[in-house]
């Protein structure tokens, strides 16, 4: 008895391949099997896209930053970086340069130019509005992973729930109770199983790590709106100061 129980097991188990279990699947264990895969390989489209990204982008910040603390003069980095500049600090300082040139050009045709306060309120406005935009951009398709990550094992759990009742009705049909009847419902549902956490673990552990490095990308660059905002409020300032000088 005992032999041909070994028996039974070793000729379910020779068959139980990964191909030939989705091959002979029924239509929900394989729907459930493509969606949880295509889920698969899109989150780690994302995943290497989103790392790259930062990566780039975090190169490109910190060749800003030199060129921002150099001392240099702002007007001619502002001319060197251009209009659309790919980077999020270079499209907050360039915004911020815009509405400084732009009340510039307004105080030199008109003999006034803005109050400083409301200056101050547009070259922030402006700062928050590239920043936002950015961020957008960078968080992008993260609730994706959120999503594979919540869904993934419940949807994996839904086909093994369908693979034991596949089991259980093979049994039920062919009134025969061995492992070679049971085998492979029961293969079904645990693969349903694994996949689905193949597919959630990435995205779980993708989406924190991304949604850190984004945050703390971030506020560096709320932390240069604020002193780039400094800087341009003590000009404004001294602006103001010269004209009231010039007025006397």
């Amino acid at each position: 008895m005992e032999t041909q129980a070994i028996q039974e097991v070793a000729n379910a188990t020779s068959h139980l391949s990964i191909f030939s279990l989705i091959w002979s699947a029924d239509l929900v264990i394989k729907l459930v099997v493509l969606g949880l895969f295509a889920s698969s390989v899109w989150t780690w489209a994302i995943i290497l896209e989103k790392v790259a990204t930062l990566r780039h982008l975090k190169g490109l910040t910190k060749k800003f930053e030199d060129n921002f603390w150099s001392g240099g003069s702002l007007d001619r980095l502002y001319d060197n970086i251009g209009n659309r500049p790919i980077e999020p600090m270079a499209s907050m300082f360039v915004a911020a340069m815009k509405e400084w040139k732009r009340s510039n050009i307004l105080k030199a045709k008109t003999n006034r130019g803005l109050r400083g306060v409301s200056l101050q309120q547009r070259i922030e406005k402006a700062m928050n509005v590239a920043m936002d935009k950015d961020l957008e951009s960078l968080e992008n398709r993260l609730g994706f992973l959120a999503s594979t990550a919540s869904a993934a094992p419940f949807i994996g759990l839904f086909g093994t729930v369908w693979g034991i009742m596949n089991a259980f009705s093979a049994m039920g049909y062919t009134q025969n109770n061995s492992l070679a009847t049971i085998a492979p419902g029961i293969a079904e549902a645990l693969f349903t199983t694994a996949l689905g956490l193949v597919a959630a673990i990435p995205a779980l552990i993708a989406y924190n790590k991304l949604s850190s490095d984004i945050d703390r990308y971030a506020r560096k660059l709320e932390n240069f709106m604020t002193e780039f905002s400094t800087i341009l409020s003590r000009e404004i300032d001294d602006t103001a100061i010269q004209a009231e000088i010039a007025g006397e």
